[in-house]
């Protein structure tokens, strides 16, 4: 794999193997003298961190590290993220893991500088414009999963841990300055986890690419970024060293966050409550809802997922594709229905409540009422 590149759509990404190696000098760059690394327990001690942590040492920026971060990020955990920042007399935040250390490491560089309580700026009209724009920390995000594309993004999804109710808190500030995507950093991810993330941005872009919103940027994007899935997430989970197949899985990965800018839709709705309250892995959440969604949609969107069939490669118009679906689901070990999550029928109406009110819903091509969301949690569970 020799593709090396720099990007600036949406922001500078610093695109391929080995170039982790550039961080302490992005750093620097950004006129950071004290960073604090973010990402979440599990990663914190493995050999990729602890390498980072290294390269920042041996430039003179320390090595100062925060990881007591949740699956699921919630806002206790950002408060104590922004309370070791503050403490620390930390200038800036690497964002370094999954969606999990990155969405809470931004928030923590955004909330630094806030006097409000963070939902005060969720991602509701002009909220974003209550925040005081002086005291937000430079972030340099370097992901380590191929799935949540929060590498690129302008938003973080926290946890209210009092409602078990996620929010999407939103900037254009949480846009990283700098991403450094590094494929040799997922190598070691485990299967269910490449096949979690890989599902996770095979979403974004059916979702988006599924919007009716018009922003044909975004849909020429989600397109591309399904047949890199198609033709890579495979390859990557069979042979997790396969440092092409990781790499491309980072470009759909980012692609997938770009291009829901356009919209996402039921598949998000339906996920984020069941990861609230169940703490699932949100990429494979998606995963098992996905067929469900697509059978209701198809009144509105047949047409336009024939044609991506088309250009995917795959026979059979909707029908085709849908199976597909099914196949891949299959090939990867996705489990069929959310029981096996962990997730009961017990909650269904409190879940189908929060999912018509997540910010996601409006961008779905058929209107999600309560009804509907209720059928839709009861064919998935």
């Amino acid at each position: 794999m020799t593709i090396t590149a720099n990007w600036s759509y949406p922001t500078a990404i610093k695109f391929g193997a080995g170039r982790i190696k550039e961080l302490a000098d992005h750093c620097k760059a950004l006129g950071i003298k004290k960073p604090l690394l973010i990402t979440d327990r599990g990663l914190a001690p493995m050999p990729i961190t602890q390498n980072a942590l290294d390269i920042l040492d041996a430039a003179g920026l320390g090595r100062a590290l925060f990881s007591d971060v949740d699956s699921n990020p919630t806002d206790v955990n950002l408060t104590a993220g922004v309370k070791a920042f503050k403490d620390g007399g930390h200038d800036g935040v690497i964002a370094f893991g999954g969606g999990s250390g990155l969405d809470l490491g931004k928030c923590v560089a955004f909330m630094a500088g806030q006097s409000r309580p963070v939902w005060d700026f969720e991602d509701i009209g002009d909220w974003w414009t209550r925040a005081s724009v002086e005291g937000i920390a430079p972030i340099i995000a370097v992901p380590t999963t191929a799935g949540t594309g929060s590498e690129v993004g302008r938003a973080s999804v926290i946890t209210n841990s009092e409602t078990h109710t996620k929010k999407v808190i939103f900037h254009p500030k949480f846009l990283p300055a700098v991403t450094i995507c590094d494929p040799e950093l997922t190598v070691g991810m485990p299967k269910v986890i490449t096949a979690g993330t890989g599902m996770d941005a095979f979403a974004h872009c059916v979702e988006a690419y599924s919007s009716p919103f018009y922003h044909p940027m975004s849909a020429g994007i989600a397109l591309e970024g399904l047949r890199l899935v198609k033709e890579y997430l495979p390859r990557a989970y069979k042979d997790g060293a396969d440092i092409e197949a990781r790499a491309h899985m980072m470009s759909a990965a980012a692609m997938g966050a770009v291009a829901f800018q356009k919209g996402l839709g039921a598949i998000h709705s339906l996920s984020h409550p069941v990861g609230a309250i169940y703490n699932t892995h949100h990429g494979m959440t998606n995963a098992v809802v996905m067929p469900p969604v697509l059978r209701f949609n198809r009144p509105a969107i047949e047409d336009k997922i024939g044609m991506a069939a088309a250009y995917l490669g795959i026979s059979g118009g909707f029908d085709g594709f849908y199976d597909y679906v099914l196949k891949l689901r299959e090939e990867l070990g996705v489990p069929d229905k959310l029981s096996a999550l962990g997730v009961g029928t017990d909650r269904i109406d409190e879940m189908a409540a929060m999912a018509i009110v997540d910010p996601t819903a409006g961008g779905n091509p058929v209107e999600l009422t309560l009804d509907a969301a209720k059928q839709l949690f009861k064919e998935c569970i």
